[in-house]
């Protein structure tokens, strides 16, 4: 099964990935996060299939943080490459998204993205915070 959010900002992001770390009965085969100016979008694939109630239960989760999001094909392009096992940084340049994270889903990975960005920005946008 796939999930692909959007999200307003890095905070929710890290409350998704925060989320799965704590829920070991939804097999996560892998997590893509990719920050554009605008905001942030995750896909989600699960290893198998979750039954009725936990894929309810998930969605209802993700709907109260973000949106279910149809990337535009530029992006759809750079998650098909990263899920057939590109490199992040090959698909980057390729397609000219940021991809914080992709694999198992890592805190550490979004707050150096974070604390880089800000740093070289001097500000904080609000897509960060």
């Amino acid at each position: 099964m796939e999930y692909i959010y959007y999200l307003a900002n890095a905070t929710l992001t890290l409350r998704i990935v925060e989320h799965l770390h704590r829920s070991p009965q939804i097999p996560i085969s892998f997590v893509s996060v990719i920050h554009q100016i605008e905001g942030w979008i995750v896909k989600i694939k699960t290893a198998s299939p979750l039954d009725g109630q936990q894929d309810g239960d998930f969605r209802a989760f993700l709907n109260e943080l973000g949106i279910a999001y149809e990337p535009p094909m530029r992006v759809n392009m750079a998650l098909w490459d990263l899920e057939s096992g590109q490199s992040p940084i090959d698909v980057m340049r390729r397609y000219q998204v940021a991809i914080v994270s992709h694999g198992s889903p890592e805190r550490e990975e979004i707050e150096a993205f974070r604390q880089q960005f800000v740093q070289g920005l001097g500000y904080c946008p609000e897509t960060l915070a």
